[in-house]
């Protein structure tokens, strides 16, 4: 075997538990699991700290940030898509859906957002035929349906292109993630400033976009997702209606459900749940929808993301280990599920044939400090 690395002496955090044993991989594959804390010659002896799948991310908005660093401060996209991707591998993340918006607001209204999903798919693109990343990079398309340019952003995409998810977003104020509409303006005023006038304008300009583009742009979604051959994903459903509609669509992930009552509806109907990390560490949603922690105890938290804090990840999936009192199941909401709900088949569990995508960790008061990441064998951090 050409490449061949063995870890020994390694707590193994397999699908349905926990192991002392050993793995081996070559080429970028798994070929082989065993039990026993022995380490034979020419082993990598990991003293007995954890080994697992790495973390696969289907919706972070981090890209964003490493393009935007301070409002209206602009940084250059292959920098900003460099950054990211080490960030994200410093974090344990080896693949990850990058959540790139498409629909734009280009009317004067104090916080419109220019179009951007094109040139920075292309650069993505570019980077990864370079062999720049050090992680598994895929391409999320956030509609924006109530915008004013979704349609003609989403006839830029083609099918060859590979698109893994899109998804439906409405953050009309007064529904969904910011039914309380004082949220939204705690949100929205603390990036931009706004004299009380010109805040009544915008909001009665949100809702005439809704009202204009919402039905259209909803059904141009739909229909988006189908000619692409991505999975369709909803965001921020809050009623059992929404869910019923997002099931009419084919929608198979419901990302950030904001009640109980629709986190319920998904489980009812097989769509899996995604919660965001940062919700669950800090014991509650910054826009005061449901608890991740809520749902968790609920057995209606499926899926873990990041959302805008990549450290997250892990560090809430060990949280959920041991609120579940069993972390192999916590550890699966980061790894194997997410990767089965995209169709990743090749990824997100320790055994036999997988890639080699793997994390080592250690627990330090149940905080995870992460020592090193494996990307298809390769060191990645």
């Amino acid at each position: 075997m050409k490449n061949k690395t063995i870890f020994a002496n390694a707590r193994l955090i397999l699908k349905d538990e926990v192991i002392l044993g050993s793995l081996t991989f070559c080429d970028g594959v798994i070929t082989d699991i065993a039990s026993g804390g022995s380490v034979p010659a020419g082993a990598l002896d990991l003293e007995g700290s954890y080994l697992a799948p790495g973390l696969v991310e289907l919706h972070t908005d981090n890209v964003e940030r490493h393009l935007e660093p301070r409002p209206k401060v602009s940084w250059p996209f292959r920098a900003a898509i460099l950054a990211h991707d080490r960030e994200l591998a410093g974090a344990g993340i080896t693949t990850v859906f990058d959540a790139i918006r498409v629909g734009s607001i280009l009317s004067d209204t104090g916080a419109g957002y220019p179009k951007y999903a094109r040139q920075m798919t292309d650069e993505i693109v570019a980077v990864q035929a370079a062999g720049l990343f050090r992680i598994s990079h895929h391409i999320h398309l956030r509609a924006e349906v109530c915008s004013e340019t979704l349609i003609e952003e989403l006839d830029e995409f083609s099918p060859e292109e590979r698109i893994g998810i899109v998804s439906m977003m409405d953050h009309t104020p007064g529904q969904r993630q910011f039914g309380d509409i004082s949220k939204f303006e705690t949100y929205v005023r603390g990036k931009r400033s706004y004299s009380d006038e010109a805040w009544e304008r915008y909001i009665a300009f949100l809702y005439g976009l809704q009202a204009e583009y919402g039905a259209k742009h909803e059904a141009a979604t739909v229909a988006a997702a189908a000619r692409l051959g991505a999975t369709l994903a909803s965001h921020d459903d809050t009623t059992e209606a929404q869910v019923a509609a997002s099931h009419s669509y084919g929608v198979t992930v419901a990302e950030f459900p904001t009640t109980v009552a629709a986190a319920d509806a998904c489980h009812a109907k097989g769509i899996a749940t995604i919660m965001g990390a940062p919700n669950l560490i800090r014991g509650g949603s910054h826009s005061g929808n449901v608890a991740a922690e809520e749902l968790a105890k609920l057995d209606r938290l499926d899926i873990l993301s990041s959302d805008y804090v990549p450290a997250g990840l892990l560090m809430a999936a060990v949280q959920l280990g041991a609120l579940w009192g069993d972390l192999a199941r916590g550890m699966r909401t980061v790894t194997d599920t997410p990767a089965r709900a995209v169709g990743l088949n090749d990824r997100g569990a320790l055994a036999v044939g997988q890639r080699a995508d793997l994390i080592r960790f250690t627990l330090q008061d149940q905080t995870p400090v992460l020592q090193e990441t494996w990307s298809q064998g390769r060191r990645a951090s």
